[in-house]
Parts: structure tokens; C-alpha cells; sequence
């Protein structure tokens, strides 16, 4: 703390008063299921009350359209809720993005709906951790930047959307206008128990490949049907063989088909492709498109594929390395080792890092089992992983860029 200078202590002791555990707590207590709009949309104006208390213009955006695919295979839209937006200062010299989400994996069919705290302190709540302890200390850094004397040479956007757990389709073009002209972005999932970041990231490509075959008797005419059933299955065969080192393939789920004495006529393979850079792309998609070929034409069926490499893969460039630099540098004099390493998940940070900008999108509290009923958050590293995020902005403030 001794390299720190007046009013990074300053900072520090703000972010230390500010009551992110309270807000964890309440925030938590509102399903926010991603496909719960009443709760999402009571969840955005939450928000958009705490998020008010920073200067600039806050709006709630309309979500994109989206399509899914329907187990029968019709394409359907898919609703979604509002988007916070918040912008403050866009003609100030250096511009920032912070990004979060509002929305959580559990629905309010889900079993795990309420908070506990562990005999070790942590607070197991649907939430706590991804990411809602993220947005409480992402608004307590922001609130300790705006009582800087260096506030007036940033500006920024901020972004918590509602769809980040179903892949951020609803907010990827906000996503897209708010990194433009960013010197850096930090987004607020959650960091590990022990502190460590996630660096690099591989990508994610999700497919819904709707194949239509001919009904027959199974009895008395087999042979004039087209088993869509079995063509989906070698579909999915084929496409298992295709991972590789770098490059997952997950078919995960087969639906359609009907009564036993009916060729079926219909079905529609899911599949994830986990690729781990640009050319394990290029490699899935050649891939799916020669097992739809050739499936195709060996089972007299017509294939159709729904569905895109919506994240792709995050590497660490020169400009990450700069931002991760920092941030360990930060780290060091709060008394914070920052470490990271490469992860296969993905998150909005894959998005962020494609537009060109560079991004550290663990940022957000320490904690862990998160998408399980186990999910937990440490809550004393709600004022260190704040006082993190407030420093280090502050120093981006005053250099012009990470």
C-alpha cells in the first residue's frame, strides 16, 4: 500500500464503505433467469436505481431479435429482456467499457432459489458470484473513480446485459457499438477462489441441424422411408470424430421421432463446438459442412443448419498483455497476486476482445461452483477485487491507456 499514491488511498477507502454486501444480498433475491422477463426486467430496474447514482445518460435498450429452433424444427423468436446502458463522459480524452449481466442460469422452476451462508463465511446464493457480486463492486469502482480528481479524464460506457448466459445474441451488437474507440475493457465474471483470471479464452459455435427424412410403414414399406432418427445419429457420429486437441465437439442432444411403427420423418441434432483459436474454426466448420454433405446424400435426407461461432476464441495479444500487466502491477502494491490462466469457458470478454480491444473479463468477486446450487462468493474480496477495478482505471486515467 506504500506505493499507492493520495488519491488511489483515497479510492480505496471509498470502495471500502460501500455496501456491496447488502447489495449481493438483495440482488440475489430476485430471480433473474435469463428467460424469466418479469424477473430480469425487475432485476434491470434494480439496476438502473443503484447505476443512477453515476453521472451520464442511463437508458434500458431493446434486446436484438432472436431465432431458436423448436424440436419440431420451426424457427421461433425467443424474447429477452432489457439491456442497461449507461454512458458518462463521451468526449472525455480516454474512453473505457465495463461489462456485466443481469441474468443467471437458474429459472424460477430451478430448485436453488435461496441464500445461505457456509460455516466458512461464504454466501452460497443463485448468483452471488456470477455475477451480481461482479456488478455490486463494478458500481462500487465506478463510484470511487467518479470521487477522483482524475475523473474528468475518463469517460465510459457501461453494459450489463440480460442474455449473457444463453450467449449474448439479444446484446451482441450493444456490445459491438459500446467497445468502439475503448482503450480497455474489464468485465466483471467472476475471478477463482484464489484470485486467478482467466487469460486466453477458446470459442463456442452452437447448431441446431434440422434433418427431414419420409415417414413409411416400419412394417410393410421401411424401404420408402428416410430415417431421419438414424441419419441425425450418424450425423452426430461423424461429427464426434472431427475433435481434436484444440477443437471439442459435443452432439448433445438428438429430438424428434414418434411411434415405433413409423419411420421417422424428422429430427434435429444439437451440437457445441468448443474450437481453441481461428483455425480450429475454419477446421469445425469444414467439418460440419462435409458431415451435412455427405450425410445428406448417403441417407436421401435434406439437412438444414441453424446457428453461428457466436464467441470466438479470446488470445492474449500485445495490448492484453499491456492490461494484464497493470492489473498484476495493481495487484502488487494492494498486496493482490494476480494471476491467470486459460480457460474454456466463454463469456461477453470473447466478444469484447474481437472488436480489437483489450479486455479482463474476471474482474468481477472471487468465488466458485458457479451454475451449480453450490455457487458461492467470498465476500471479503468484494472491497479488494473493487479496489482492483477503481486503481486500476484510475492509472489507465492518467497514462491515456493501459
Amino acid at each position: 500500500m506504500e506505493r499507492l499514491t493520495g488519491h488511489e488511498r483515497a479510492a480505496v477507502e471509498h470502495v471500502a464503505g460501500a455496501p456491496m454486501r447488502e447489495q449481493v444480498q438483495a440482488w440475489c433475491a430476485i430471480n433473474s433467469g435469463t428467460r424469466n422477463i418479469a424477473g430480469v426486467t425487475a432485476m434491470g430496474a434494480t439496476l438502473a436505481g443503484a447505476f443512477s447514482a453515476l453521472p451520464g445518460d442511463i437508458a434500458m435498450v431493446e434486446p436484438s431479435p432472436v431465432e431458436a429452433v423448436e424440436s419440431d424444427g420451426r424457427i421461433v423468436a425467443i424474447e429477452h429482456g432489457c439491456h442497461l446502458h449507461l454512458t458518462v463522459r463521451p468526449d472525455a480524452p480516454v474512453q473505457m467499457l465495463f461489462t456485466g449481466h443481469m441474468d443467471t442460469v437458474y429459472g424460477v422452476d430451478h430448485p436453488f432459489q435461496s441464500m445461505t451462508i457456509r460455516p466458512d463465511g461464504a454466501i452460497n446464493a443463485p448468483g452471488a458470484a456470477d455475477m451480481k457480486g461482479g456488478l455490486a463492486l463494478m458500481l462500487a469502482a465506478l463510484r470511487a473513480v467518479e470521487a477522483s480528481p482524475v475523473a474528468q479524464r475518463i469517460g465510459y460506457e457501461v453494459v450489463i446485459n440480460s442474455d449473457e448466459e444463453t450467449g449474448s445474441f439479444a446484446s451482441a451488437a450493444l456490445l459491438t457499438r459500446a467497445a468502439r474507440g475503448k482503450v480497455a475493457a474489464l468485465t466483471y465474471e467472476p475471478a477463482l477462489a484464489d484470485g486467478t483470471l482467466a487469460g486466453a479464452r477458446g470459442g463456442t459455435g452452437n447448431f441446431a441441424l434440422v434433418v427431414t427424412g419420409r415417414s413409411a410403414h416400419a412394417g410393410r414399406n421401411p424401404h420408402e422411408g428416410r430415417n431421419a432418427i438414424v441419419a441425425a445419429a450418424d450425423l452426430a457420429l461423424r461429427l464426434s470424430r472431427a475433435g481434436r486437441e484444440g477443437l471439442s465437439v459435443n452432439p448433445a442432444r438428438i429430438e424428434g421421432g414418434g411411434p415405433n411403427n413409423v419411420v421417422p420423418n424428422h429430427a434435429v441434432l444439437r451440437v457445441n463446438f468448443r474450437p481453441r483459436d481461428a483455425a480450429a474454426i475454419a477446421e469445425a466448420q469444414a467439418a460440419l459442412d462435409t458431415a451435412i454433405r455427405d450425410v445428406a446424400a448417403a441417407h436421401d435426407v435434406r439437412i438444414d443448419a441453424h446457428g453461428s461461432f457466436n464467441r470466438p476464441p479470446k488470445p492474449i495479444d500485445a495490448g492484453a498483455e499491456r492490461l494484464f500487466a497493470l492489473v498484476r502491477d495493481v495487484g502488487a502494491d494492494l498486496g493482490l497476486p494476480i494471476a491467470w490462466q486459460f480457460s474454456g469457458g466463454v463469456c461477453d470478454g470473447n466478444n469484447i476482445a474481437a472488436c480489437g480491444v483489450p479486455v479482463i473479463d474476471t474482474m468481477g468477486a472471487r468465488g466458485g461452483a458457479i451454475h451449480s446450487c453450490e455457487e458461492f462468493l467470498i465476500p471479503e474480496s468484494l472491497p479488494e477485487r473493487a479496489a482492483l477495478s477503481a486503481l486500476t482505471i484510475l492509472r489507465i486515467a492518467e497514462r491515456g491507456r493501459p
